[in-house]
């Protein structure tokens, strides 16, 4: 970060095409985190049940996974200019519809204006990641790991932002929160608009577009495929799942066919730890702050979210030396082990210690993301875009398709053991319980389509049960159940470490398989011919590209 402040060997071109990307990252977690604020409001004015609440939420996601890893398919051709205009352009329609709803009248003419505004939103926030990273690690290559450790400090940093002003603006009416996001939009698009965009690090080499996909290949092809089928058949019902499920077996053939490559064994080992990895930071965020909620009674839960927030955007501001002293692979290591202790700690505390806990968990998450981007990119500079922004694709898709619902799992398993293991609802409706001790009021379920068998409690069922004990009893049952049930997420955190667990063992196995190598290098692309035709092509195009 010194660097760009002091100006030590980079030029003002760069310093701008920088902080435009920085800012352009944080234009996504403020539009990311301001649906989540708005969600319940929107819920109450327009009358949504708690399906289209969920539907409109998914809205603003799973779209990014897709246009991350489609733009990063052709947007070497296109130029990142193109992408970085688009993203403008969809966050200003984005925020002219979402205003335009606040003053609609019809609930379910505001609900779709909403919603395919919110697919236009995800849309956006995907393509600017397809641009930032690849843009770069380009301008950066001999410390990739470094500064996408600093331009990603715009995603937390972002969120204190949107923290600030959701606080800051009280009990203004919502589109004023979601007219605001034009302001850092306009802003990185004034700074970047004008500038030159390099040509990827992949095409100034003469590393040809073939040779890019084979890198990503047959196995990670069937990887995404399988992940966006899922994807696709939740989010679109009307569609038989049969169709989405040819289409994406003929796509990823085809991708194989082409490219005749099953793909860089380590770029899809690094997909497969991205997996619960994304589900480690992002599927355990919403739990975190919904224990720390009920700890400060008078005090805003936006600031906690500020308070862990600003933890890691300045962290990563600070990866140089810390990249420096414990090597990327290195800092994965810690990172998984403060994770570890983070979720567990979490578990088990109470009051004002799950503040300290989840101070410990900030520190633990902070570097996964972009230094698992770093790696990739210092390890497969041959697959360009495609396998650096791949990376995030698949991270997004997996925490959306099977990280949620597996917490779902959990939340559903600890909440029933938690009803039999409290004493006092069971010597008030001890006919809750069978002979064994086990809770009758449940309901067989299945998750991922019937891949995993779970139980939930059966909320009807209690009801029904209860209901002998007369009103005022079952009133006062009913209400033990419910606290036990609400603080039984706390101690499911516990098992959700069994993610970091997993990528510890991962780090540390290739940290060895460094070690036999001689240590880790980052790998570099050169060339003594100068630029590629189609870098020289870019090129030619000049400021305006």
């Amino acid at each position: 970060m010194n660097d760009l402040a002091s100006g030590n060997g980079i030029s003002k071109h760069d310093k701008l095409m920088f902080w435009g990307c920085f800012i352009a990252l944080i234009t996504t977690a403020f539009a990311f985190i301001s649906r989540m604020f708005l969600i319940g409001t929107w819920q109450e004015q327009f009358g949504m049940d708690d399906q289209q609440a969920g539907a409109l939420l998914g809205a603003g996601v799973w779209p990014f996974a897709i246009s991350i890893i489609l733009f990063s398919l052709f947007i070497d051709k296109i130029g990142y200019k193109i992408a970085m205009v688009f993203s403008f352009l969809a966050y200003l329609i984005w925020s002219i519809v979402g205003v335009a709803a606040f003053f609609v009248e019809d609930g379910d003419t505001a609900y779709q204006m909403l919603y395919w505004g919110s697919i236009l939103l995800g849309l956006s926030n995907g393509t600017v990641e397809a641009y930032i990273n690849p843009v770069v690690a380009t301008m950066f290559s001999k410390e990739k790991t470094k500064w996408l450790n600093i331009l990603h400090a715009g995603w937390p940093g972002g969120l204190v932002v949107a923290g600030l002003v959701t606080i800051g603006l009280g009990d203004v009416d919502w589109w004023i929160k979601i007219g605001i996001i034009a302001v850092p939009a306009i802003i990185f698009f004034i700074m970047l608009v004008p500038l030159h965009f390099p040509p990827n690090e992949r095409v100034a080499a003469g590393v040809s577009y073939k040779e890019m996909l084979a890198e990503f290949g047959f196995s990670g092809a069937v990887l995404i495929g399988f992940l966006l089928v899922i994807q696709l058949i939740e989010a679109i019902p009307g569609v038989p799942p049969l169709v989405f499920v040819i289409a994406g077996a003929v796509a990823a053939i085809a991708f194989g066919v082409y490219t005749m490559s099953l793909g860089n064994p380590f770029v899809f080992i690094m997909s497969i730890i991205m997996m619960p990895l994304a589900t480690t930071e992002i599927g355990t965020d919403g739990w975190i702050t919904g224990i720390m909620e009920g700890v400060f009674e008078n005090l805003h839960p936006g600031w906690i979210l500020i308070y862990t927030s600003a933890i890691m955007c300045f962290l990563r501001f600070c990866a140089g030396p810390i990249v420096h002293a414990l090597s990327p692979v290195g800092l994965l290591i810690v990172s998984a082990i403060l994770a570890i202790a983070g979720l567990m700690t979490l578990s088990m505390t109470a009051g004002i210690m799950i503040f300290a806990a989840a101070t410990l968990y900030a520190f633990g998450k902070t570097f996964f993301w972009p230094t698992m981007l770093g790696i990739v990119s210092e390890q497969s500079p041959k697959g360009g875009a495609l396998t650096l922004n791949s990376l995030a694709g698949i991270g997004m898709l997996a925490v959306g398709v099977l990280g949620f619902p597996f917490i779902g799992v959990l939340q559903s398993e600890k909440a029933i053991t938690a009803v039999e293991n409290d004493s006092a609802i069971v010597e008030a409706a001890p006919s809750l319980l069978n002979d064994e001790g086990n809770l009758v009021a449940t309901a067989d379920k299945t998750a991922y389509y019937g891949v995993l068998p779970y139980s939930a409690i059966d909320n009807d069922k209690i009801t029904e049960i209860l209901e002998p004990l007369g009103d005022d009893k079952a009133e006062e049952v009913q209400g033990k159940i419910d606290a036990t049930t609400g603080a039984s997420a706390q101690g499911a955190l516990f098992d959700m470490a069994i993610f970091p667990g997993f990528m510890l063992l991962a780090y540390i196995a290739m940290f060895f398989y460094f070690k036999a190598k001689g240590g880790y290098q980052a790998q570099h692309l050169t060339t003594d011919e100068g630029l590629s035709p189609e870098a020289e092509e870019l090129a030619a195009q000049g400021p305006s590209e």
